[in-house]
């Protein structure tokens, strides 16, 4: 690591004001050289601990860059993770004020409930379709506090940025059918994305590391070399299997996941 302790709770500071004034700040990533993923995780963990020190609650996990693609876009070789907190829960049929983020964008995800504690190292695709109690359909409302690019040079901003800022988390809605694991066939999960009654996104989940439940899989492993795990009760959101779809005030967003069902969601 390179940041030092007040440097890792200045950016959570600055993360933290961001957020709740609408301003996007400059880019991390730019602020020292060489600076690494752990610097990036020991921002977004600082910045958690001041919104759970306000009562907020850690209800689960998101999972990004499940994607070979973004991967490769971002210049590493794994997925990212962020921290999904009690207020970011919405369920379908949701108003959600526009203006309250910055560049608000929609992606098609499956939420996972976790009935069971997974615990790493060693943790596979059975232990993590064991522990779910149930799958559901679910938007990811991603968010960037930190700015997308430098406004004099044009950088654009890393995963060293993205990961800081919570994995670009900001909201999840929840909708559709809930099912349990062993009831469908995860990777043909699919799913439309309309906005305004247009589609503008559409995918399957196998996109997700070929099998939703594989993203699982690498976060409880990936917990673990911090002494962390997954606990009973968390929901975990999987990764995307869409481009991500700007939502801008006035739009309203229907979600279709076939026999799953659809989540519906307006920005007011």
């Amino acid at each position: 690591m390179i940041l030092t302790p007040d440097a890792i709770e200045s950016w959570a500071q600055k993360l933290d004001e961001a957020e709740q004034t609408r301003r996007t700040i400059s880019q991390l990533s730019a602020s020292a050289e060489g600076l690494t993923v752990a610097d990036s995780y020991a921002v977004q963990r600082a910045w958690v601990d001041r919104k759970v020190a306000r009562g907020r609650r850690v209800i689960g996990h998101k999972i990004g860059l499940t994607s070979r693609a973004m991967q490769l876009a971002s210049g590493i070789d794994e997925p990212d993770f962020g921290i999904l907190l009690d207020d970011m829960l919405h369920y379908g049929g949701a108003r959600l004020a526009a203006d309250a983020f910055l560049t608000p964008r929609l992606e098609v995800e499956l939420a996972f409930y976790l009935k069971a504690p997974l615990q790493g190292p060693g943790v596979t695709l059975f232990d993590v379709l064991s522990a779910t109690a149930w799958v559901a359909p679910a938007l990811e409302l991603i968010d960037a506090r930190i700015e997308l690019a430098d406004p004099e040079s044009g950088r654009r901003r890393t995963v060293i940025d993205t990961i800081a800022d919570n994995a670009a988390n900001a909201a999840l809605i929840v909708g559709g059918q809930v099912r349990a694991p062993e009831a469908i066939d995860l990777p043909r999960v699919a799913a439309t994305l309309h906005r305004n009654e247009v589609v503008e996104a559409s995918g399957v989940a196998a996109a997700v590391l070929g099998h939703p439940a594989l993203g699982i899989v690498w976060l409880a492993n990936r917990l673990a070399e911090h002494g962390e795990g997954l606990a009973a009760g968390e929901i975990v959101l999987c990764g995307s299997f869409t481009a991500p779809v700007a939502a801008r005030p006035g739009d309203s967003f229907f979600a279709d996941y076939g026999e799953l069902g659809t989540i519906a969601v307006h920005f007011s």
